[in-house]
């Protein structure tokens, strides 16, 4: 690999360390994490106490008649609206938001926001 490559990769991981030791998520609020990766975007509700995921969801979880011709970002609404749905569904009503290394626009605010619409307090 290339040195910018390398580069690029340890300034998000020193973002992602610095994001990740202002956030915690217990079993009343757990932390919903976003992966977002060129073709596929996923969601997760960890507890941090006991170091269990409660509730995920992912766009391969969506079908694929659903998702046939949306772009990205409406994709990634509907992941946020999955994730809310059984986030709702097993009594969980707050989270706090984990964006990793990601700015906060595109797709992961649009699964913020899908998560939003589903009942999720954030």
């Amino acid at each position: 690999m290339s040195k910018k490559i390398l580069k690029k990769r340890s300034i998000a991981k020193r973002r992602q360390v610095r994001s990740r030791a202002k956030i915690s998520g217990t079993k009343e609020q757990p932390r919903l994490a976003v992966f977002r990766s060129l073709r596929h975007i996923s969601a997760q509700l960890i507890d941090d106490n006991t170091k269990k995921t409660i509730v995920s969801a992912s766009d391969k979880d969506i079908a694929d008649a659903d998702k046939k011709g949306k772009k990205p970002v409406e994709v990634a609404g509907m992941v946020g609206k999955l994730v809310g749905d059984k986030a709702v569904k097993t009594d969980i009503k707050k989270a706090v938001f984990d964006r990793r290394s990601y700015k906060y626009h595109g797709r992961v605010k649009a699964l913020a926001d899908g998560a939003r619409e589903a009942g999720l307090d954030f």
